[in-house]
């Protein structure tokens, strides 16, 4: 495995002028040996860019890229020692599952007890044992993906594992169980690992670490609980959630909180950097939405647009002057009903208040 650092940007167009001409902006990134990672991001964020200059599928246009402190900007994947995963299966169909699983070993010859140790212990983690002798040509696209991660990862030498969006073409249950075994893999085999999805999901339930990207740039990287408690930017609060976070617009005006036509008193641990801060953003996540009563501190009155019943919780949907709010209700709380009003609770430890898409500090 390897210390993956990235100093670089890359545009596909010639002499760039812009932003809006790189597909990544300049960046400064390090993949810590044996780390797991996912980069999570909409399409055209520049995510898999991201990871092809990893591989070397992809120079950088500007920059460098290092693996343990020597330098492999211009080294092709196999010079790398990457193994890479992509999209749609990459397999031989007239092969069995055990020939594809044991072809990149073969090719590096590897003595065969030590293929068919290997060989077998992959296919039982991905739980394929039973098909080890079956052409590849008639299994499924779930199967066929299978043996696509397990050529991934059956060898022991390599710098990283690379995987662009692998679970695409996958059954929705069964993807649920790869997120889980790809995570347990990763435990037991202490692999460098980063992988592409624009699937919160999937970046939640494989990584230990998410960097969140947007138009080229990587706009935060953390941990789950920091990228939902404390995103650093307003896109990463919109993007992590379901729903994502609210944005109210806010100011101070004679020492209270101004939310709309609301006004609450001023969080005394906030009110020097919000004084100062003017106009602002005010940001809260429908999880930390919650009843109150009328005149609360931190509460405000909101008009009931929506009540929708999810089974674990009400979804509610209001409006505080012309701003949406959701809130995810228990749903023990009694529902509302829509033209109603109701006092929420948005101030609070949990807040977050933003100027410039950026969180204060």
């Amino acid at each position: 495995m390897a210390r993956i650092d990235l100093d670089l940007a890359h545009a596909y167009k010639p002499h760039p002028t812009q932003d809006s001409d790189y597909a990544l902006l300049p960046l400064k990134m390090s993949f810590r040996d044996g780390g797991a990672y996912a980069l999570l991001g909409p399409s055209g964020c520049g995510k898999t860019t991201m990871l092809n200059i990893i591989s070397g599928l992809v120079t950088p246009s500007q920059g460098t890229v290092t693996f343990d402190g020597r330098d492999v900007t211009r080294l092709s994947p196999q010079e790398r020692n990457i193994a890479q995963v992509f999209q749609f299966p990459v397999i031989y169909d007239t092969m069995t599952v055990a020939e594809n699983l044991a072809f990149p070993l073969r090719n590096r010859r590897v003595p065969a007890d030590r293929i068919k140790q290997r060989v077998g212990a992959i296919a039982e983690m991905l739980e394929m044992n039973g098909q080890l002798n079956q052409r590849a040509a008639g299994l499924s696209a779930d199967a066929k993906q299978k043996i696509s991660l397990g050529r991934g990862l059956v060898r022991e030498d390599v710098s990283a594992v690379l995987f662009d969006e692998p679970l695409t073409v996958i059954d929705p249950h069964l993807k649920w169980q790869l997120r889980r075994k790809l995570k347990q893999i990763h435990h037991e085999l202490k692999l460098t690992l980063i992988y592409v999805t624009h699937d919160q999901v999937e970046a939640l339930t494989v990584a230990d670490e998410v960097v969140v990207m947007m138009r080229g740039r990587a706009v935060q990287e953390g941990t789950a609980d920091q990228l939902f408690e404390r995103p650093q930017h307003t896109f990463v609060g919109h993007f992590i959630g379901s729903p994502g976070m609210n944005f109210l617009d806010a100011t101070v005006v004679d020492g209270q909180l101004h939310i709309g036509a609301c006004q609450v008193p001023l969080p005394s641990d906030k009110a020097e950097t919000l004084r100062q801060a003017g106009a602002f953003v005010l940001g809260v996540r429908p999880e930390y939405v919650a009843p109150a009563r009328e005149g609360e501190p931190g509460a405000v009155p909101a008009r009931v647009e929506q009540v929708q019943d999810i089974g674990t919780y009400w979804m509610l949907t209001a409006r505080i002057g012309e701003a949406l709010l959701r809130a995810r209700l228990s749903p023990e709380t009694a529902a509302p009903s829509p033209g109603q009003t109701m006092w929420l609770s948005l101030v609070g430890p949990h807040t977050c208040y933003y100027k410039n898409e950026e969180l204060l500090a």
